[in-house]
């Protein structure tokens, strides 16, 4: 049986360890040996993500990262009834520390009670937050599993994400000449009106149902009294469809080719990066088949659906393993409004512990 009161405290002590990403040694030494008590080998790889394996043929991969967004230091939880949030200035840090505390408590719930289970290998990954780093730093030499289920979705565990489309990362680079802006404006060239002039141009936010566009950060400019040399435009775009991925960056190379051509004494660069690639799992074989039978078994109906973020399960697709993201609990992730709901805190354990179980 799943302890409520147990899960409840695992999950309260973890989002009280400060792991923002790239700082997540100390909850990775917490858990290392909470693993390593529940009779596990564990290690770090080379990046520094948490490894856990045990002998047996054919593990599943139990997944959830270590780190989270600010601002999440000093994370104080507070317990209202069937929800657990803070006092408003931190994220909770139910991105993903309730994942793992689902993990955790499943895997403990069946040795206390010595039950039958199938082998498990455990994967922490750090540095999820900044773009997976950890998972495509992850030694996967040191894996033996081609199945993974992934605690990082929002909602209730039977939120099951079958498909995330590919993120391309765009940063234009725009450089101007500086002037000073009172004296002689007519000798500068404004990298900011630049990059004002481009974004005018550019349609933002869902260009279709599988594809998205957007401007999020603009940075440019030194004083206030000059004529701002140097400007940046960072944004990304999102799509599950290829052929639509290719079309927004001709069009977006359009804009900075049609600028360019008006301010032929300016610079303009723009560099292209793809983040993560997408996937689209089958939804009538394979592990997502074994993961809506134990959710049926529970009496939890899946909701299926394709998601517009990413999450270590991309990267594992990519390398060879077959990856299905639930839902662990979290609500209003990456905001100071965050939340977990406790009885969905257990039917992630649950899940977990009937996934595994023999």
């Amino acid at each position: 049986m799943i302890d409520r009161d147990r899960l409840i405290k695992t999950f309260t002590d973890l989002v009280r360890i400060d792991s923002p990403s790239g700082e997540e040694a100390a909850i990775a030494d917490v858990l290392i040996d909470r693993l390593a008590k529940l009779g596990f080998t564990v290690s770090r790889d080379a990046y520094g993500n948490v490894i856990a394996s045990e002998p047996g043929d054919d593990p599943v991969l139990l997944s959830a990262h270590l780190d989270t967004v600010e601002p999440g230091r000093g994370v104080n939880p507070l317990i209202d009834g069937d929800v657990i949030h803070t006092d408003g200035s931190t994220v909770l840090g139910g991105d993903c520390k309730a994942g793992i505390s689902v993990i955790l408590e499943a895997l403990e719930s069946l040795q206390n009670e010595g039950a039958a289970r199938h082998p498990v290998e455990v994967a922490l990954t750090r540095q999820e937050e900044i773009g997976l780093v950890g998972a495509k730093n992850l030694d996967y030499s040191m894996l033996r599993a081609k199945q993974a289920v992934v605690f990082d979705g929002e909602g209730p565990a039977y939120h099951v994400t079958t498909g995330s489309p590919t993120y391309i990362a765009f940063d234009i680079d725009i450089t101007g000449r500086a002037a000073h802006a009172g004296v002689e404006p007519e000798k500068g060239i404004s990298a900011i009106q630049i990059a004002a002039e481009m974004i005018v141009q550019m349609r933002l936010g869902r260009l279709d149902e599988n594809t998205t566009f957007n401007v999020g950060l603009i940075e440019g400019g030194s004083v206030r009294n000059a004529v701002p040399e140097h400007a940046t435009v960072t944004g990304e775009t999102r799509s599950h469809d290829p052929e639509a991925l290719e079309r927004v960056h001709a069009y977006l190379l359009n804009i900075i080719q049609d600028t360019q051509g008006r301010w032929t004494e300016a610079t303009i660069n723009c560099e292209l990066t793809e983040q993560f690639v997408g996937y689209r799992l089958d939804e009538s074989a394979g592990l997502l088949a074994r993961v809506k039978e134990t959710l049926a078994t529970l009496g939890m109906t899946p909701e299926l659906a394709i998601s517009g973020g990413g999450t270590d399960g991309n990267v594992f697709v990519l390398n060879g393993i077959e990856a299905v993201v639930v839902g662990a609990a979290m609500h209003d992730a990456h905001t100071v409004r965050e939340s977990v709901r406790i009885s969905e805190l257990e039917q992630g354990a649950q899940f977990c512990r009937a996934l595994i179980e023999i």
